[in-house]
């Protein structure tokens, strides 16, 4: 049966995260409740990472099997024609059937937007964090050296993680001001359940003074979650996306 891999942007405010489960609206029903009208029958697609409640994705990268044979530019316009204002099909292209959206991932890459000023958003309420406090950027620069590379994070996991191993390899964590805004990039080979959002509120308490550069290293070492910050708000993080091997064809953005 033919596959095909496809690229999808979402706004994750009004949704209960990706999976299909018993809450409603969730992204994935709803994606394949639209896939399912172009293909005239049943789709299921597998994502490269799922995302929770609240969270965005510039980049989602989505998998399914169909014997519908339909151009490409039918699957994204038809698909884009049954979807909500919020979500939305980028590209679709035919794939080779080895492609997996999930384990044929080299990395992943996330951004989390921090707007760092006195007063709150309005325009922008829903895809930043906002902090009122002025945040020390190369104190969290420094901090985050110790993240990188391959660590046991279950410091940086929610309990509820399924994962098997706390083990992630994390290629770069890029932090650097745009205007009033801060933008957190994560890169690695996987991530955990929580893990951005749990980093991401270890390292604002570092930018707002509240504790040392040298505290992260310290965190992550002692494999203890009730040691770490808060989860940080979902809203400031979006899903940039995976990256591919080259031979399987996918945009500039997705090939490795």
């Amino acid at each position: 049966m033919p596959r095909y891999v496809m690229g999808v942007e979402y706004d994750g405010s009004g949704y209960f995260g990706w999976q299909t489960q018993h809450q409603e609206p969730t992204l994935q029903s709803t994606l394949e409740r639209a896939l399912s009208f172009v293909a005239g029958g049943p789709i299921e697609v597998v994502c490269a990472g799922r995302t929770d409640t609240g969270v965005h994705a510039l980049g989602q990268v989505v998998h399914f099997d169909s014997p519908a044979e339909r151009p490409d530019r039918a699957w994204v316009l038809g698909s884009n024609s049954r979807l909500p204002a919020d979500m939305a099909v980028r590209w679709a292209l035919p794939v080779a059937p080895e492609f997996h959206a999930r384990y044929s991932a080299l990395c992943r890459r996330y951004r989390y937007r921090v707007l760092q000023r006195a007063t709150r958003p309005a325009l922008d309420a829903r895809l930043v964090t906002w902090v009122r406090e002025a945040l020390d950027i190369a104190a969290m620069q420094q901090a985050a050296q110790a993240l990188i590379g391959e660590h046991d994070f279950t410091s940086f996991r929610t309990v509820a993680c399924q994962s098997r191993s706390p083990r992630r390899r994390v290629i770069g964590i890029d932090i650097q001001r745009s205007g009033e805004e801060i933008h957190f990039h994560f890169e690695a080979n996987a991530f955990l359940h929580h893990m951005v959002r749990n980093l991401m509120g270890s390292l604002l308490m570092v930018g707002k003074g509240v504790q040392p550069p040298r505290w992260i290293g310290d965190v992550l070492q002692a494999r203890d979650r009730t040691l770490a910050g808060p989860t940080a708000p979902p809203q400031g993080l979006c899903f940039l996306g995976p990256r591919y091997p080259a031979e399987f064809g996918l945009p500039p953005e997705h090939s490795a």
